[in-house]
């Protein structure tokens, strides 16, 4: 990217990014060295035109894994998940295509993203 004066990179986190959880002290140290990599290289790199990105996924991934997590987890079918409480994959793609077009003037570091129903 830097021979070529331009780029996006992509760091996914999560939750654990930004507060740490009972049970979660591996997984949460973790995602906070993520954030803090995130933040050196888009202060070192935005200046030479590489647009660094850290997005939170706040939610569960709609998806089949999460689906039979779920399922043997509490015994819930994909059909019994309430409507908008995962994240579909369709949503997280845009996000990550929203801040890839993003202008120069105007670039985002961190995102979050989260259903409408997550309790945060």
């Amino acid at each position: 990217m830097l021979p070529r004066g331009r780029g996006t990179i992509f760091f996914t986190g999560a939750t654990a990014s930004i507060r740490g959880s009972k049970g979660f002290a591996a997984f949460s140290s973790a995602k906070f060295g993520l954030r803090a990599l995130a933040q050196a290289m888009a202060r070192e790199l935005g200046p030479k035109n590489i647009h660094v990105v850290h997005l939170i996924i706040d939610a569960g991934v709609d998806s089949e894994a999460i689906h039979q997590r779920m399922k043997a987890a509490k015994g819930i079918e994909a059909s019994e998940i309430p409507p908008d409480s995962l994240t579909k994959t369709s949503s997280i793609a845009e996000a990550y295509w929203f801040a890839h077009q993003q202008s120069r003037d105007g670039w985002t570091h961190e995102l979050d993203l989260r259903p409408a129903v997550e309790k945060w």
